[in-house]
C-alpha cells in the first residue's frame, strides 16, 4: 500500500509537468504539414519528383511538397498553430522547411502568425525575417529583388552572406536590391492602400485586423486636428499642417519630437509623412538624428535602452539600426616574419658585401 502510495506521488509531479509541456510543444509545432483553407482559380500541389496536380480545399499538403499559383490565382493555407500563409498569383511555396522557417520560393504572399505560437522564420533567397505575432507582406521577384512590408508587429530582417541586419516595424517596407547586395533602410507606407492587395480583399478576415487598424488609427491621430503635431505646427505660424510651409512644419515637428516617448516616435514619423509627402526626405533625417542623441548614452545601437523595445520584438538581438557585422579579417596561414640570422652568420653591412 505504502509502494503504491509512493509510485502515485512520484508520478503525478511527472504528468502535471508534461501537462504543461505539452501546449507548448503544440503551439510551437513546426511548419511540416499545413491544411490547403482556399483556393481561386489555378492553384496546383507539385508533389516532389512527381507530376503536379489540382489543389483541393480542406486537404492536407506534407513537407516536400509545394504549391504553386497561376496567373491571377490565389491560395490560402492553415497551419496546425493558426498560422496563415495567403498565396498570389505566379507564386511557389515550400511546405516544411526547417522546423518554423517558410521558404517561399517566389511570388506574392501574406504570414499571419498568432501571438505565443512559437514565432517563425521566412526565407526569401538571400534573406530571412525573424517574426513572432506577427502580419507581414512579401514579394520574391524573379530579379532576385525582395519587398517586405509589416502590417502590424515587428520583423527582424537578416541578409546572412555579409551580415546585415536590421529591424521593421508596423507601417515599414524595406527593400533588398541584389545588385547592391544590401537591404535598403525601412520606409513608412500608407496602410490604409496595402489592406487593398488581394492577400487581404479576396479573403476571410485576418485574426490581426483589429492590430492593424489600430496602427492605421494611430497614424491618422497624429495629424488630427488639435493633436500635438497639429498645435505645434500652428504655434510655428501655420493655418494647418496642409498649409505649412516646410520651415513652419518642420519646425513643428521637431518641437514634437524631441518630447516623445521612443516607443511612438515610429508612428509620429508615419503619420507627418502621411500628411506631407513632400516632406517625407527631411521627417525621415531629423527623426534620425534624434534617434542617434537619444541612443548616443546607451552603449552600442542603443542595445541598453530599454523602452526603445515595443510590445512585440521580433528578435531582441536584432539592433534597432541598420548595420553590418564588421566582416573577419582573413590573415595568411604562414605568418611574414623578418629572417632569422644565425648566430654564426656575420652580420650583413649596410654596403653589401
Amino acid at each position: 500500500m505504502n509502494m503504491e502510495r509512493r509510485c502515485i506521488l512520484l508520478i503525478a509531479p511527472i504528468a502535471l509537468g508534461l501537462a504543461n509541456w505539452l501546449p507548448n510543444q503544440v503551439a510551437a509545432a513546426d511548419f511540416g504539414e499545413a491544411q490547403v483553407t482556399q483556393v481561386v482559380q489555378d492553384v496546383k500541389v507539385v508533389p516532389a519528383g512527381a507530376a503536379s496536380r489540382p489543389a483541393a480545399v480542406n486537404e492536407t499538403v506534407t513537407k516536400g511538397n509545394a504549391v504553386q499559383t497561376g496567373v491571377q490565382s490565389r491560395s490560402e493555407l492553415t497551419f496546425k498553430d493558426k498560422t496563415i500563409t495567403r498565396l498570389g498569383e505566379k507564386s511557389i511555396f515550400n511546405v516544411g522547411g526547417d522546423g518554423r522557417t517558410i521558404d517561399m520560393g517566389s511570388g506574392q504572399f501574406l504570414l499571419y502568425v498568432p501571438k505565443r505560437a512559437g514565432g517563425a522564420k521566412v526565407k526569401m533567397g538571400p534573406v530571412t525575417a525573424a517574426i513572432t505575432g506577427t502580419t507581414v507582406l512579401g514579394q520574391v521577384y524573379p530579379s532576385g529583388i525582395v519587398e517586405f512590408t509589416v502590417l502590424e508587429g515587428s520583423a527582424c530582417l537578416s541578409l546572412d552572406r555579409v551580415g546585415q541586419t536590421l529591424q521593421v516595424n508596423a507601417g515599414q517596407m524595406i527593400v533588398y536590391d541584389p545588385i547592391a547586395m544590401r537591404l535598403e533602410n525601412p520606409v513608412e507606407v500608407n496602410l490604409q492602400e496595402e489592406l487593398n492587395s488581394p492577400l487581404v480583399t479576396g479573403f476571410r478576415p485576418l485574426p490581426s485586423s483589429g492590430l492593424i487598424n489600430e496602427t492605421i488609427e494611430s497614424q491618422r491621430a497624429v495629424v488630427a486636428p488639435n493633436s500635438d503635431l497639429d498645435r505645434a505646427v500652428r504655434a510655428a505660424g501655420a493655418a494647418n499642417i496642409a498649409t505649412a510651409t516646410p520651415e513652419q512644419f518642420m519646425q513643428g515637428f521637431n518641437s514634437v519630437l524631441v518630447s516623445y516617448p521612443p516607443s511612438q516616435v515610429r508612428t509620429l514619423v508615419a503619420g507627418a509623412i502621411r500628411a506631407r509627402p513632400d516632406l517625407a526626405n527631411q521627417i525621415t533625417a531629423a527623426a534620425a538624428q534624434s534617434r542617434r542623441v537619444r541612443y548616443s548614452g546607451y552603449g552600442k545601437d542603443g542595445k541598453d535602452f530599454k523602452e526603445y523595445k515595443g510590445k512585440e520584438i521580433a528578435a531582441p538581438e536584432c539592433p534597432p539600426t541598420n548595420q553590418f557585422v564588421q566582416p573577419f579579417i582573413i590573415t595568411p596561414l604562414t605568418p611574414q616574419f623578418p629572417p632569422v640570422v644565425s648566430p654564426e652568420q656575420a652580420p650583413r653591412s649596410s654596403r653589401g658585401g
